[in-house]
């Protein structure tokens, strides 16, 4: 029997073993900047059929927690670890990939608002010499537009033996620039949108050069610390997840074949494009805080959420996604992928809701799809997107084949 668990609380240990049913209000937003406070309840119901189908196609488990003034919305299906059948908690940390690249756009945000780095600026201004072209700025690197190739694509062109390969290794920034170099680039700088890891790669190094320290102090003392994020670690290169936390499954190509416990990883190959460790909770304090207003000026997060259309629900600022929900909101945050997990973490525009889904399997296009659901019904309330899945957003992933996030 898979193991499945709803429930409603402040508190988050405050889950209660049955469904709940929560009545949603019907609204009709005439603009995204009033649909935060006309939102429906949550869709518990239907945030349990999204996981509960992400586990019929192939994931271990899955979570979901939904924050929403002082109610919290917890959700559960299946198992954090397959081998002792230990249930999933939406307590569990995990790898949150992708979602890395939100952290690290606002530490170098901040530091713009402290008058340390022009985002219109070229990146050789501050790393001589490392891109070969002088036109390539800040703010194109922080909006996939630099033109970068992807270093990733041929990494991990075979998901498990390309994952084997570098599970435990360990690389410097400039190693995976000098691998992103050694192939042309996309396009020219800020001539179109072209999702690469190496973007945030190069974002690392910025950071570092900014502060003069590791990148894993400037999360700590920027982000970590001030908003109490008790789950969130950046451990590389360590290869362990501390404390409690879900087990991540890799998908072979080959189908059928079985599942590779990919849970322990430096994840060297993303550094700052994707290798922090949090957990629900905290992810929704973070985009909270980061929509409200609590981490930048009001001047730099209009920076940021200046969007470029992906495909015809996406958008990408800098760091930062907009998603078109069917309900006529928009919701902002960012989504991952790294071996073993993904992840969907997202807020509305003024931060009064977040939702952080999260499953623990990757290279399963089924799943990443479904898994998008989960914004349907945490925002737009009972029976939106009703038998329909969410879309994958059509951008390269972080070490995944299918579905670059």
């Amino acid at each position: 029997m898979v193991p499945a668990s709803v429930g409603r609380g402040a508190v988050l240990g405050a889950a209660v073993l049955s469904l709940l049913t929560v009545p949603a209000r019907a609204a009709t937003f005439e603009a995204d900047a009033h649909a935060a406070a006309a939102l429906p309840a949550p869709d518990v119901t239907g945030l349990d059929s999204v996981l509960h189908s992400v586990v019929d196609q192939g994931a271990p488990g899955a979570l979901a927690r939904v924050d929403d003034g002082d109610d919290s919305y917890l959700v559960t299906r299946g198992f954090a670890d397959r081998s002792t059948r230990q249930a999933i908690s939406a307590a569990d940390r995990f790898r949150i990939g992708s979602v890395t690249k939100s952290f690290s756009a606002v530490v170098l945000l901040q530091l713009a608002d402290e008058h340390k780095l022009d985002l219109d600026a070229p990146v050789n201004r501050y790393l001589p010499e490392l891109l070969p072209d002088d036109r390539i700025t800040v703010r194109h690197v922080l909006s996939h537009r630099s033109g970068l190739y992807d270093y990733s694509n041929d990494m991990f062109a075979s998901s498990v033996s390309g994952f084997e390969a570098v599970r435990n290794k360990v690389f410097g920034y400039r190693d995976l620039i000098a691998l992103s170099l050694s192939r042309p680039r996309t396009n020219a700088p800020g001539a179109a949108y072209s999702y690469s890891n190496t973007n945030y790669v190069v974002a690392g190094l910025l950071i570092e050069k900014l502060t003069g320290k590791p990148v894993r102090d400037a999360y700590e003392k920027r982000l970590i610390t001030p908003l109490g994020l008790r789950d969130t670690f950046y451990v590389h290169p360590d290869t362990r997840i501390p404390g409690r936390h879900a087990h991540g499954y890799l998908t072979p190509d080959a189908a059928g074949a079985e599942l590779v416990d990919a849970t322990d990883q430096t994840a060297s190959w993303a550094q700052s494009a994707g290798a922090l460790i949090s957990s629900a909770r905290d992810l929704n304090t973070f985009y909270s805080a980061l929509l409200r207003g609590r981490l930048l000026s009001a001047a730099r997060l209009a920076e940021m959420e200046r969007f470029t259309r992906v495909d015809g629900t996406t958008s990408y600022g800098l760091g930062l996604r907009r998603r078109d929900l069917s309900c006529g909101v928009s919701v902002y945050g960012h989504t991952g992928a790294v071996q073993g997990f993904y992840t969907y973490a997202f807020a509305s525009k003024d931060g009064s809701r977040s939702l952080t889904a999260a499953a623990n399997t990757s290279n399963n296009s089924k799943v990443l799809g479904t898994l998008a659901g989960a914004l349907e019904s945490a925002f737009c309330g009972e029976g939106a997107g009703k038998g329909t899945t969410g879309r994958a957003a059509r951008v390269p992933a972080a070490g995944e084949r299918d579905s670059r996030q």
